[in-house]
């Protein structure tokens, strides 16, 4: 036995790789003998254990599968140990017949990653000896037989090929040197034997001559066969048949019409009557193959296709003919017809899967991945059998080139490797969000006119990757809430979207760390980690939060590693008229506001201007003035935007010196909200005492609440500084009784002065605390410091106008104000004023005095 091992490494895949190895084995060798062992031969890497391997669809039965077996019943591979062996005896005859080389072709899969093509040629041996189809050849030669005349014999047949075949013929006993024997070749190797005249016949001498015809071929040693040659010299004719020509050469295409002319030959014989008529036939020789193919009409010499000519089977036939007249001792004559088969594209390409990628490809492989091996044959030869092969829509070629039309969309392409075997790999990346399936479809089209083409598909299914990070519909989202919302109220949602399957395109949100001035953003807002619903966790105020941002991180939860993105949530707070408008000019008492308006002063004159704040914005912010009592006679107006109250009457005075009017300031949300006011307007004579501000038509209209808020300011400071210095000086002139020594000033009423410049003491005993009659219906704790019924003079009271409790501490500011003897406190006013009365006070005085201090106590 001997190995011829050839191995031709291509690679593939990364790890996919195509091995040739070829085998040689005698004939005749019986069942279970070892060709070879394949993962040795080969070089193979050694495979997994059973136990470990499988999956995918692949055979878990062994490292070794058989993808293809030319021959099963003769030929297999063990799956485990890779051993190639016969299965029968192997009789080369029977296979292959006169094929010159006999080989065996298998496809193996090894190791799940190479694929081995392998080829056993069977030897033959010299095992069969030359026959004969008979015994003996009777033959009939006419005397008159020239010299050279030829008569071929029947050929010998010897199963085996090559040196092991027929090789020679030999002619013996012919003691006379008669006869020759000439050996000659067909076009396809086969030799013949021709009987040769070599001197003139005698039929009176000798009527009968006997020759041994020897058959050999070229074994060692040879063997051989015998057929006795038994030649009857008879009378011939004069004349013989002749052809036009020895032979003839006639091309035919394949699968031509049965019926089909091949040739018309033609005889001439010189002599008359019957032994010129001649007839045609085909030679005792000719192989049955032939007869079955072709028909011969015996008077024309016409011959006619018979059977189905197949060029893939045998390209070119040759059919002896001889013909011979009808006279006595005829001689024939030969001549040789070679039919050349012309090859027709009658066998389309034929694909075939030596292995499809099982299970699912992921779109993560990179380009030059490795889906599939493809064979493709062609029996045609020629242009007919020169293939083009691509991936139907694809980019990718193989053989003669890319096919015709359009391309399309696929991303594989065809690599041809060897020996008519191509690679389906990726031509670039892919994405299953695109396209999660392929149908691949593999198109082969050969070179033939009209060209034949033949498809297969297969199905590959793209499994997915975490390669898609969430992606927001918006970059921005702008939510908007009213102020005063409930904490919890949904705002809006955010939506990120992800193509990826399963966990790779499960989308989590979250909200980014940030703070809104010093405030976490986890206080204001949460989000909904599954749905991206975004809630309220306070109550905003427009007022005090217009609006803020913060991030929202969308993540999936992909393997190895999660990807993210993040969209921008603008939340905008509308403003709700939730502010009512709040009048700070003209300075209001209990609501309440006096102003005094000269006599004469004029139409048009400007008697105040109501200024209003509102905290709100826009529309809740804006305010409209107007008098909605106290004007039935229309004295005043006023301006509804700018609150300007003006005279409409010259001599409103006359109809009434005392107006009380009834001022609403209204903003314009929904639902409106209002402040109302009481302005007295007194009408008074002359000119406007000192510390009321004068108006008229003609003064601009400015801001006055900012030098009112300065001044304010300014006397609030001087009192406390009083107070303290007071406080100070009492403390120090009393530390032994402990009594608050406080020094009152000295007024110019003779009942409480006793005399200019005189000095009265209070002494802590002389104080008592009762309760004021404000706070006795207002139940507070509010105190009235009352002097003691034994002072001589008319008692002063002083009244806490400072809501404060009796542990208030020292520091805190506390106004006290006289009261009158009645122990009664004026209700129209919270400030402090004197309800003294006497020679020293002026009816002109006190109006101005009380309009001083009312604005103090306002502050």
């Amino acid at each position: 036995m001997y190995l011829s091992i050839c191995c031709c490494f291509l690679l593939w895949a990364p790890a996919l790789t195509l091995k040739n190895l070829n085998y040689s084995v005698p004939e005749e060798q019986g069942a279970g003998t070892v060709i070879g062992n394949i993962g040795k031969d080969a070089r193979l890497q050694p495979g997994l254990p059973p136990a470990e391997r499988g999956g995918g669809g692949r055979s878990k039965s062994g490292s070794y599968r058989v993808l293809e077996n030319s021959a099963p019943h003769l030929l297999d591979v063990d799956a485990d140990s890779g051993l190639l062996y016969t299965k029968q005896r192997i009789d080369r005859e029977s296979l292959c017949r006169h094929n010159a080389k006999c080989q065996l072709s298998l496809e193996v899969f090894a190791n799940d990653k190479e694929i081995c093509m392998i080829k056993v040629e069977i030897q033959d041996i010299n095992d069969n000896a030359p026959s004969f189809p008979s015994d003996q050849i009777e033959m009939d030669i006419s005397e008159n037989a020239a010299p050279g005349t030829r008569f071929p014999l029947t050929s010998a047949h010897d199963p085996d090929a090559g040196e092991n075949g027929l090789r020679t013929y030999l002619l013996t006993r012919d003691d006379h040197g008669l006869f020759a024997l000439d050996v000659k070749s067909r076009g396809d190797g086969t030799k013949f034997p021709e009987l040769v005249i070599q001197k003139a016949l005698d039929r009176e001498q000798q009527n009968h001559h006997t020759l041994v015809l020897t058959a050999l071929d070229g074994g060692e040693p040879p063997r051989s066969a015998t057929v006795q040659i038994n030649v009857k010299v008879i009378d011939s004719n004069d004349n013989s048949p002749v052809f036009e020509a020895p032979s003839y050469l006639v091309e035919l295409p394949e699968n031509s019409p049965l019926g089909t002319v091949v040739i018309d030959l033609n005889a001439t014989d010189a002599d008359e009557g019957p032994n010129g008529e001649v007839l045609y036939s085909f030679s005792s020789y000719v192989p049955d193959r032939v007869r079955e193919l072709f028909s011969i009409d015996p008077k024309t010499g016409l011959i006619r296709v018979k059977g189905n000519l197949d060029y893939e089977e045998n390209g070119m036939l040759e059919i002896d003919v001889q013909a011979r007249d009808l006279g006595p001792n005829p001689i024939p004559a030969h001549c040789k017809v070679t039919v050349k088969l012309i090859d027709r594209n009658d066998n389309a390409p034929s694909i075939g899967f030596v292995s499809v990628r099982q299970g699912a490809l992921s779109e993560a492989a990179p380009p030059g991945t490795v889906i599939a091996l493809v064979r493709v044959t062609d029996r045609d030869s020629g242009k007919n059998g020169q293939l083009q092969c691509r991936v139907l829509g694809g980019g990718g070629t193989g053989g003669g080139g890319a096919l015709g039309g359009p391309g399309g969309s696929v991303p594989f392409k065809l690599e041809e490797n060897y020996d008519n075997f191509y690679t389906v790999v990726t031509d670039r990346p892919l994405d299953r969000e695109t396209q999660d399936e392929y149908n691949v479809t593999i198109v082969a089209r050969d070179g033939g006119s009209p060209p034949l083409n033949s498809t297969k598909s297969f199905a590959v299914k793209i499994l997915d990757e975490n390669d898609n990070p969430p992606r927001f519909t918006k970059g921005l989202y702008v939510l908007q809430v009213h102020e005063n919302n409930i904490p919890g109220e949904y705002l809006g949602s955010v939506l990120a979207q992800d193509p990826d399957l399963g966990q790779n395109g499960t989308v989590s949100y979250s909200i980014l760390p940030s703070h809104i001035g010093d405030v976490s953003i986890y206080t204001y807002v949460s989000v909904n980690p599954t749905n991206g619903a975004i809630y309220a966790l306070r109550s905003f105020n427009f007022e005090q939060t217009k609006s803020f941002e913060f991030k929202v991180l969308a993540k999936d939860s992909g393997a190895p590693a999660h990807l993210e993105s993040n969209a921008t949530v603008r939340v905008t707070v509308l403003d709700v008229n939730d502010n009512a408008p709040v009048i700070v000019l003209p300075t209001l008492q209990n609501d309440t506001a006096e102003l005094q308006v000269p006599r004469n002063a004029g139409l048009g004159y400007l008697v105040s201007t109501v200024r209003a704040l509102d905290s709100d914005f826009g529309e809740s912010g804006r305010l409209t003035y107007e008098i909605v009592d106290g004007n039935d006679d229309h004295l005043f107006e006023i301006d509804p935007s700018s609150g300007e109250i003006r005279t409409l009457h010259p001599f409103w005075e006359d109809v009434t010196p005392v107006v009380e009017l009834v001022v609403k300031v209204t903003d314009h949300g929904k639902p409106t909200l209002s402040a109302v006011a009481k302005l007295i307007i007194r009408s008074v004579s002359g000119s406007l005492p000192e510390g009321v501000p004068r108006v008229n038509g003609e003064q601009h209209h400015w801001d006055m609440s900012l030098p009112l808020i300065v001044t304010l300011s300014t006397i609030s400071i001087i009192l406390l500084a009083a107070m303290i210095t007071i406080a100070v000086k009492c403390k120090r002139e009393n530390k032994e009784i402990r009594t608050y020594n406080c020094r009152i000033a000295e007024y110019s009423h003779p009942q409480l002065g006793g005399g200019k410049g005189k000095k009265k003491k209070i002494n802590k005993n002389d104080i008592m605390l009762v309760q004021s009659e404000v706070e006795e219906r207002n139940a507070m704790n509010v105190m009235n410091v009352v002097s003691s019924p034994s002072l001589a003079t008319s008692p002063m009271y002083f009244d806490y106008q400072t809501r404060l409790p009796l542990s208030s501490p020292r520091s805190e500011v506390m106004y006290l104000k006289p009261a009158s003897n009645n122990l009664t406190v004026p209700q129209g006013h919270a400030g402090c004023h004197t309800s003294f009365t006497g020679q020293g006070t002026t009816a002109s005085d006190t109006p101005a005095t009380r309009m001083s201090i009312i604005q103090v106590g306002d502050f």
